[in-house]
């Protein structure tokens, strides 16, 4: 995992849609668990940024 360490990665739990920091998960020991609920099934929110293509 080449993450870089000025980045912060906000995931958000399935069961009970609380938003958790990675600096949460290193915390807790880095294993991937909402600090929440306990559940272990997070999704990565992806940045507001949005991606233009051209098509020629």
């Amino acid at each position: 995992m080449s993450e870089e360490s000025g980045v912060e990665l906000i995931y958000e739990c399935v069961r009970c849609c609380a938003k958790v920091h990675t600096k949460e998960l290193e915390l807790r020991g880095g294993g991937i668990k909402c600090t929440f609920c306990g559940y272990r099934v997070l999704k990565k929110i992806r940045p507001p940024v949005v991606k233009r293509v051209s098509t020629k």
